[in-house]
């Protein structure tokens, strides 16, 4: 059994301790999400889930998945972001390393990005606390968004350049 296997069976056990413990029902709908979202990387809201639900031919209602993302949340295989949008954006808890959220607040694109901001040092220094991961959210605006800002400034420029040079050249010509 390889490790995305044995992950995915780690998180069917966890959930269905969960759902007996809870006395919620063990239904096949509940465990297809599960594996579902334990089969995909990256973040993903409940449109994106339902529809590729769909593409691989499970036919799931949204009332399921909404129930099924809140016992997710509550047993704590699925994390919630608000990235700044009204959209919630979901991904799993389990097998995903340490990363920061870079999340542009111009075109709200949210990258991920890998390696410790917190240094061994620092996580030392968090004491009577037991680090399970963490994750940070890092405000900016992207590359691509800058990039069109200079653009649309530059066009901006020139256009008022080329108006000052038009009303320079009626002036001289009174």
């Amino acid at each position: 059994m390889d490790a995305a296997q044995k992950l995915k069976q780690q998180v069917r056990n966890e959930f269905m301790e969960y759902l007996t413990l809870h006395k919620h029902r063990k239904t096949p709908e509940r465990f297809a999400i599960l594996d579902h979202i334990y089969s995909v990387r990256g973040h993903f809201d409940m449109d994106s889930l339902y529809n590729s639900m769909i593409e691989v031919n499970f036919r799931v209602s949204r009332a399921t998945l909404y129930n099924t993302i809140q016992l997710l949340l509550d047993c704590g295989l699925v994390v919630k972001h608000q990235f700044g949008a009204n959209i919630s954006k979901y991904e799993r808890a389990y097998g995903n390393e340490n990363h920061d959220h870079l999340i542009c607040t111009t075109c709200g694109e949210v990258r991920e990005m890998t390696g410790d901001l917190l240094t061994p040092a620092q996580l030392k220094k968090i004491r009577k606390f037991k680090v399970g991961y963490y994750s940070t959210y890092i405000y900016g605006t992207c590359s691509k968004c800058i990039h069109a800002k200079r653009m649309e400034l530059r066009k901006l420029a020139r256009k008022n350049e080329t108006k000052q040079n038009k009303s320079n050249g009626k002036q001289d010509k009174k």
